[in-house]
Parts: structure tokens; C-alpha cells; sequence
């Protein structure tokens, strides 16, 4: 069961159907629709599959059973009310958070025993309903995983074993926690493209916001895998190549903009500040990239509106703050 098949929810369900295992997405809305009436599109470098799922509007409408799997893919901001409606009926099930961050694994520790946590790698894109693109080929994708926070168990080797069947390259991992929390850091990237563009996440921006996350996480004595550990573990996996004709325009954040979505960015930079809070100490540059997602979120104003000029002009003027409007305006 894929609750949420929108970019790597739905790259990881038709990947599984597609490797003969037996897979109901969870979808909403036009997405569900289409899904319903023509199958999910998967996109990637080699062509075009279209993928017959079953698809429901809620998980109140999955006959569950004790041999079922919960593969968690909603947005962050999605995963209480899920949570709470998945605990009245199948609070024994295993729940397995295919999601960024580290805030949807202790959210399902208050409802469930068995929590697992994977590290996604999957560079993908949802941008119109019942399509998904994977961009990375012939792998599409990363996908470790452990039991929460760590541990490995049958059920995390079953569910890797999944997963490498479906073509992904994954693991099961004793330090699962380690590895996400590193993923966050990566991930506070995403809020730079979303305001500025996708070409200034690797610019002076991208490093501020990642640099203080990694001061955030050791003035709380949280330890993660380090930079080269990361692209040892991508290396050689993870081969971006374009689809009909055309790159990844840009992270989920980016993507979520650019649908007129809510974004998770409060889960993301947003853990960074709250740590930094609980520290004493300040995130300025994460604490105002969360407040720009916020409100160009709000505005409906598309991804890459606001300069990465502007933005360290805010930081140096200690404006977190400052109107978006007044950007946007220029």
C-alpha cells in the first residue's frame, strides 16, 4: 500500500507493480482521477509505461490485511492526519515513511511499534496529474532503509528485497536515523531553489543554509553521515539523464510550487530552526528561506521569484521578516 504516489510515491508503486508485487496507491483529487481512468504514467530516459494500479480516495477503503505494508509517501505537513486514520484501522501494520526529514517517523511512533525510515534518493518529478518521471537511469533511485531510529528486522530486509526487485538500489541499514538526518541537510536545498532558482542551490545561499544546519545539529549532539559517505553512496547509482528532451526542472519543494501545492519546508529547514531553538541559539538563514517558501506558498507565486541577491540582502539588513511582496514587486 503507497499512501501518496506523487513523485517518489508513484515512482516506487508502478516500479513495484511492474516487478510483480501487489500494490493499491492511496491519491486524491485529479491524480486520483486519472490514475482511476488511465493508469499512472512513468516517465523515465528509456520511454513511457503505463502502470494499472488500484486507487482509492482514503485508506478507509483498503480491506486490510496482517500481510500488508504501509509505504508512507505523503508530504510531511500530510502525515498526522494520515497517521491518525491509518491507527483505527491497522495499528498493527508495519509503517514505512518514504519521506524526507525526521519528522514523520517520531509522528508514527506515537500510533505505531513498528516504524521504519528510508532514505530516499530518488531524483524525480509530479507535475501534472497521473504522471510520474524518474530521472535517474537505469536506477531510478536510493532507497535504504532500517527500523526507526535504529535496527534492522525481517520486515526491513523484506521490504529492501522489495525495492531491489523494483530496481532500486536499497539496503537494510542498522543506522537508518544517521543516514536521514544527513538527508535533511541536503534537503535544505530545496527551500534555495524554491525561492531563488534551481541554479543558485549550489551558490552561496545553498551553502549558508547547509552550513548552519550541520551547527544546529552539533550543538544538539546529533551525529549523521558525513558529505563523502553521501556521494560514496551515490556514486555510480544515481545517473540523471534527461526525459523527452528535458532535465529535472527541480526539487519536490520547486515541484510543489510550481503545482500551487503546500510545501514541506516546515519539516525540512523548518527542523533546523526549531533545533537551533531548543539550543538557545538563532537559524537566520533557514528560519527566513521557511518564511519565503510560506508565503510565496501563500502569494501562489511561482518558484525562482525572489533573487538570491535580495535574499542575503534580507541576512545582512536582519530583515527575516521582510514582506515577499516587496520582492516580488521589483
Amino acid at each position: 500500500m503507497v499512501v501518496g504516489p506523487g513523485a517518489v510515491g508513484g515512482t516506487v508503486a508502478a516500479r513495484l507493480a511492474m516487478s510483480d508485487h501487489d500494490v493499491t496507491v492511496v491519491a486524491r483529487g485529479a491524480h486520483l482521477e486519472a490514475i482511476r481512468a488511465a493508469g499512472l504514467e512513468l516517465r523515465d530516459p528509456a520511454g513511457s509505461t503505463i502502470v494499472r494500479l488500484a486507487a482509492v480516495a482514503t485508506v478507509a477503503e483498503v480491506a486490510w490485511t496482517d500481510d500488508d505494508v504501509v509505504l508512507l509517501a505523503v508530504k510531511s505537513q500530510e502525515t498526522a492526519g494520515v497517521l491518525a486514520q491509518l491507527a483505527l484501522l491497522a495499528p498493527t501494520l508495519p509503517v514505512v515513511c518514504v519521506q524526507n526529514g525526521v519528522h514523520n517517523e517520531l509522528e508514527a511512533m506515537r500510533y505505531f511499534e513498528r516504524v521504519y525510515g528510508v532514505v530516499v534518493m530518488c531524483p524525480t518529478v509530479h507535475l501534472q496529474p497521473g504522471v510520474v518521471v524518474a530521472h535517474s537511469h537505469p536506477v531510478p533511485g536510493i532507497l535504504d532503509i532500517g527500523r526507526f531510529p535504529t535496527g534492522v528486522d525481517d520486515t526491513s530486509g523484506e521490504v529492501a528485497a522489495a525495492f531491489t526487485t523494483a530496481g532500486f538500489d536499497a539496503r537494510s541499514i542498522d543506522d537508518v536515523a544517521r543516514w536521514k538526518w544527513a538527508k535533511l541537510i541536503t534537503n535544505l536545498g530545496n527551500a534555495v531553489e524554491a525561492v531563488c532558482g534551481p541554479v543558485t542551490r549550489a551558490g552561496r545561499l545553498g551553502s549558508m543554509a547547509s552550513d548552519e544546519g550541520r551547527a544546529a545539529l552539533a550543538a544538539a549532539d546529533i551525529t549523521y553521515a558525513t558529505a563523502p559517505e553521501e556521494r560514496q553512496r551515490r556514486a555510480g547509482i544515481l545517473e540523471l539523464r534527461p526525459v523527452d528532451g528535458g532535465r529535472r526542472p527541480g526539487g519536490s519543494t520547486w515541484q510543489s510550487l510550481r503545482r500551487g501545492a503546500s510545501t514541506e519546508t516546515d519539516f525540512i529547514n523548518g527542523e533546523i530552526v526549531r533545533l537551533a531553538r531548543l539550543q538557545g541559539r538563532a537559524a537566520p538563514v533557514n528560519d527566513l528561506l521557511q518564511r519565503l517558501v510560506r508565503q510565496l506558498a501563500a502569494a501562489g507565486a511561482p518558484p525562482g521569484s525572489v533573487t538570491e541577491t535580495d535574499v542575503i540582502g534580507m541576512l545582512a539588513q536582519h530583515q527575516p521578516g521582510a514582506a515577499t511582496a516587496d520582492v516580488l514587486s521589483r
